[in-house]
C-alpha cells in the first residue's frame, strides 16, 4: 500500500508540470523502474528537458543536462583528470554522468566517439577514465533527445546505441485544451520543476526496480515475446531484427508496467504480465532496435507483426 501511494503521487507530482501528456509519464517511469533508460526523439518545445527535470526533482535526485553539439568530447560527459599543483597529482574532476537522472539534449548532433562514452554507463553504471572504473550514484537514469525532422549536422545514432535505450517514444503536441490549461498554470506560476516537492527517494527508486523484477510472467507470456522478437528477424521489410537484449528489455519493461498498472489502476486485478501489456509497450521498446527499409515507421511494422502474431 506504501510503494502504492508513492508510485500514485510521482506520477501526480509529474503531471502538475507536464500537462495532458499521462502516456509519456508512465512509459518514462517504465523505463525508470525497469532499470532502463529512455529516448524522446520529438520536435523542439514539447517539454522533454522539462519531463527529465520534474522527475529529478520528484525522486529527490541530481540531475545534470549536456546539450551535445559537434565539438563536445567524450571527457565532456565522463570527466577527466586535471593536474593539481598544490597537492602535486592528478585529480579527478567528475563530468555530468555523475547524477541520478542525465538528460543528453540532441544526442545525434554529437559525434559517434562522444556518443559511445554513453555506451559503458548506460550499461554498467560507471565510467573509466584512465584505466580507472568508477561508479556513477544509483540509480543511474539516461535520458536523450533528438529531433526527428532535422538531419543536417547530426550523427545518426548506430545501433549498438539505440540498442541501449529501453523505451523510445514521443511526447507529441498538446490538444487545444491541454495548451489552453499550460497557459493558464504559466499565469500563475505553476509550470516548472522549481515548483515540485520530492515525493519519493533515490533508495525507494531502488526497491521498487526489485518488486517490479518479482511480477510473475507466465511461460505463454514469454513464449509470445519471443515468437514477437524473432517475427522481426524474418520480415521483409526489416533489414535487422531485435536483438537478445531487446528481448530481455521488453520482459522487464513488461515488469515494470505490469506493477505500475496493478498500482494505479483499482480495476486491475491481475498481479502479472497480460498479452495487452506486451501490445501496448512493445513498439515503443522495439520499435527504435529494428532497421526497415524505404520509408516506413518502425513502430507501425511493429504493431502489423502484432497483429499476425498469435496471442496466447
Amino acid at each position: 500500500m506504501e510503494k502504492q501511494l508513492k508510485i500514485q503521487q510521482l506520477v501526480d507530482n509529474l503531471a502538475k508540470a507536464i500537462v495532458g501528456k499521462d502516456e509519456a509519464i508512465q512509459l518514462v517511469l517504465v523505463a525508470l523502474f525497469s532499470g532502463g533508460h529512455a529516448l524522446l526523439e520529438d520536435v523542439p518545445g514539447v517539454g522533454k528537458t522539462l519531463l527529465a527535470k520534474s522527475l529529478a526533482a520528484s525522486i529527490s535526485g541530481k540531475f545534470q543536462r549536456v546539450q551535445c553539439t559537434p565539438d563536445l568530447l567524450p571527457t565532456d560527459i565522463t570527466g577527466t583528470n586535471i593536474w593539481n599543483p598544490q597537492k602535486g597529482e592528478f585529480q579527478f574532476l567528475p563530468g555530468p554522468v555523475f547524477a541520478n537522472v542525465l538528460l543528453a539534449d540532441e544526442i545525434n548532433r554529437a559525434t559517434p566517439r562522444t556518443q559511445s562514452a554513453l555506451l559503458e554507463v548506460m550499461e554498467e553504471s560507471q565510467v573509466t577514465v584512465d584505466g580507472i572504473s568508477r561508479q556513477v550514484p544509483s540509480p543511474f537514469f539516461a535520458i536523450a533527445t533528438q529531433n526527428p525532422i532535422e538531419y543536417q549536422g547530426t550523427f545518426p545514432l548506430p545501433e549498438a546505441q539505440l540498442d541501449r535505450f529501453a523505451l523510445s517514444f514521443s511526447i507529441g503536441y498538446p490538444s487545444e485544451a491541454e495548451e489552453l490549461e499550460m497557459l493558464k498554470r504559466m499565469q500563475t506560476g505553476q509550470i516548472g520543476s522549481a515548483q515540485l516537492e520530492a515525493c519519493i527517494t533515490p533508495e525507494e527508486v531502488l526497491e521498487i526496480r526489485q518488486l517490479c523484477k518479482k511480477v510473475p510472467v507466465s511461460d505463454a507470456i514469454s513464449e509470445y515475446i519471443v515468437n514477437i522478437v524473432r517475427t522481426t528477424r524474418n520480415d521483409e521489410e526489416i533489414t535487422l531484427g531485435v536483438s537478445p537484449r531487446g528481448t530481455t528489455a521488453l520482459l522487464r519493461s513488461l515488469q515494470s508496467y505490469a506493477f505500475m498498472q496493478q498500482m494505479l489502476d483499482p480495476s486491475r486485478k491481475s498481479d502479472y504480465v497480460l498479452p495487452d501489456d506486451v501490445k501496448f509497450l512493445a513498439p515503443f521498446v522495439l520499435g527504435h532496435r529494428i532497421m526497415v527499409s524505404g520509408r516506413r515507421s518502425p513502430q507501425k511494422i511493429i504493431q502489423r507483426l502484432l497483429d499476425v502474431v498469435p496471442v496466447p
